[in-house]
């Protein structure tokens, strides 16, 4: 298998590494316009003493018409959120499938193209939305299918961390996330959030969200958000914030029989009172999430499958995240059905 990864920071050097784990002898190809050259390693640490093309045994291309003239496989598009579309555009009409990290794009405009592309080339195309893997989100989404927790009423779902920790490798005011220009802001940057409202509880009808820069960082996009989604089976109040210490990333769903509380960094699901079973992970580490959404892709190019994350599932929580941001802009509720 050859694939082509466009992108190598971060996220782009984690991609590759579990790749390669998961498919050793595969023929690795990259197209990245910055070419640093440092290691960012597993635990977000810079390793300059590494040179990430040799460490990675990368083939580097110097445009993305050379990189898809390699004839790969399979791209997995890790640039900055405001360029994903059209490395993705281009990659499908080469007839690659594809793996888009999350957003598929700052913007719905030419969202239709590519669906049309990948629907005429018969594509798969999977969404970098790792926390769809997290043994406790598993099973979270397994006890709301059988009912176990009953109706539920009412669930939040929190997100807390401070932007200059995220990165510690990268000064955070030059990242993606703080500049409008490259799709960032805390919505979009965040998108995992509405992801799982929706994949959990069921299409978005509407939003009403608040929030906005609210902190002193040196950003020129918001940071904190409070949105209300009304999805087809209940309410969901999702709470963001980049600029806020301790991070934090928790779901509570309070329904009719009982109450799950699921405290994602930590990998503890409890059910009160215990009408099913919790989950406690003693061991979990964070890259097992990352390497089973990928395992899930390349098990998908090889036998014809549907991803867990879905290009459908992709737009339609793009459309959710830009009524989120259309919403705390004007004031208003945005209807979406």
């Amino acid at each position: 298998m050859r694939i082509l990864v466009v992108g190598l920071g971060a996220i782009g050097q984690r991609h590759a590494r579990n790749i390669q784990a998961l498919r050793p002898g595969v023929e690795l190809h990259a197209f990245r316009q910055r070419r640093l050259s440092h290691v960012v390693t597993d635990a977000l640490l810079r390793d300059d003493l590494r040179d990430v093309e040799a460490d990675l045994g990368v083939i580097p291309h110097e445009t993305l018409g050379a990189a898809l003239a390699a004839r790969p496989d399979a791209v997995v598009i890790c640039n900055p959120s405001a360029l994903h579309l059209g490395v993705a555009i281009e990659a499908a009409e080469a007839g690659c499938h594809l793996f888009i990290e999350k957003p598929v794009s700052h913007t719905a405009d030419g969202l239709h193209r590519l669906q049309r592309v990948v629907a005429r080339k018969r594509l798969i195309v999977a969404m970098g939305c790792q926390w769809r893997f997290h043994p406790c989100v598993v099973r979270l989404q397994e006890l709301l299918a059988r009912h176990a927790l009953g109706a539920p009423r009412k669930t939040e779902i929190h997100y807390a961390e401070y932007l200059p920790d995220w990165h510690p490798y990268e000064d955070y005011r030059t990242s993606y996330a703080a500049r409008s220009e490259m799709g960032g802001g805390v919505v979009l940057t965040q998108i995992h959030d509405y992801d799982l409202a929706w994949w959990l509880f069921g299409p978005v009808r509407s939003v009403s969200a608040s929030g906005g820069k609210l902190s002193d960082l040196e950003v020129d996009v918001e940071d904190t958000v409070q949105a209300d989604l009304e999805t087809t089976t209940g309410s969901v109040l999702i709470c963001q914030s980049m600029a806020t210490r301790p991070s934090r990333r928790s779901i509570r769903v309070d329904g009719s029989r009982a109450t799950a509380m699921l405290d994602l960094l930590g990998g503890q699901l409890s059910v009160d009172p215990p009408v099913a079973d919790g989950l406690v992970l003693q061991s979990f580490q964070r890259n097992e999430m990352f390497r089973a959404e990928m395992r899930d892709f390349l098990e998908c190019v090889e036998t014809g499958g549907i991803p867990r994350a879905s290009l459908a599932d992709g737009v339609a929580v793009l459309h959710v995240a830009l009524a989120v941001k259309e919403s705390m802009r004007t004031g208003r509720p945005v209807r979406l059905t």
